[in-house]
């Protein structure tokens, strides 16, 4: 079972299994982490490892039923010449739940405006919600996750193992992602529109109109370098003005006793 782990090759493919299923674990993280952003601040440390925790048992569950998720890509009807499978209708599904939830979300970010990480005049989500929503997603993202390994490797030991690594490196990234979203709203604009992407990729899969992952990625990460540029020179701008002493306040700045921002007068 474990004969690979005396060949450079079963490392080799642990290693790179591993990398994709962090990469493709992202998503997941993203997505997890605006969701509990609905929550009190007590409660969202323990729906983001309870979130991902769940992400792991629903990827190994499918991982061991491999002759299960073989079938999947049977056709079950035919839309306009393109053949559905349970596989393609788990995709457009899961699709769609992308890109309505992340649309409302950016709706209410816009028009709502914001409220401590909850939009004013919208009541925060309970816990059971917040999990329930996760669990939908997580099953969408794990067959993702599991095809991908499946069609890598055929050690279905490299494959759980490779899951638990992905799974460990969310739980340890969970927080800090988590939080640097909520910090920054226009971080979190910039995540929605990434699940929107992603949202719309998974349907026209479901369809079977492949868009290259690559796109994707190098989408994602161009406008997550531009926004990272973004975020250093307001960094800079905010101290230049702390040392100006023509700070007017805002997310971020820290006020003095007494609550009373400096100016240049003073």
């Amino acid at each position: 079972m474990f004969d690979w782990a005396l060949t450079a090759e079963g490392w080799i493919a642990l290693l790179t299994l591993s990398t994709l299923e962090i990469v493709l674990g992202v998503d997941n993280l993203v997505f997890i982490s605006i969701v509990v952003s609905r929550l009190p601040q007590s409660q969202r440390s323990r729906a983001r490892r309870f979130g991902i925790a769940l992400a792991c048992v629903s990827r190994i569950l499918l991982l061991l039923t491999l002759a299960w998720l073989a079938g999947m890509t049977e056709p079950l009807f035919i839309v306009a010449d393109v053949a559905i499978s349970i596989r393609d209708l788990v995709l457009i599904l899961g699709g769609l739940f992308l890109l309505v939830k992340s649309t409302m979300e950016i709706h209410e970010a816009v028009e709502g405006g914001e409220n401590d990480g909850t939009p004013a005049g919208r009541v925060a989500t309970s816990f059971g919600s917040a999990i329930a929503q996760i669990a939908i997603i997580d099953i969408v993202f794990s067959l993702d996750s599991v095809i991908t390994a499946v069609g890598m490797v055929n050690e279905r030991s490299i494959m759980v193992i490779a899951i638990l690594l992905a799974v460990a490196v969310m739980l340890l990234a969970a927080d800090f992602i988590g939080n640097f979203i909520d910090k920054h709203p226009t971080i979190k604009m910039l995540a929605l529109t990434f699940l929107i992407l992603v949202g719309g990729a998974l349907v026209a899969e479901g369809v079977h109109l492949e868009v290259p992952r690559a796109y994707l990625y190098f989408a994602m990460a161009f406008s997550g370098g531009v926004e990272g540029l973004n975020l250093v020179m307001r960094a800079r701008q905010r101290r230049r003005q702390l040392a100006m002493g023509i700070v007017t306040g805002g997310p971020g700045v820290d006020r003095p006793p007494g609550g009373a921002i400096p100016t240049a007068a003073e």
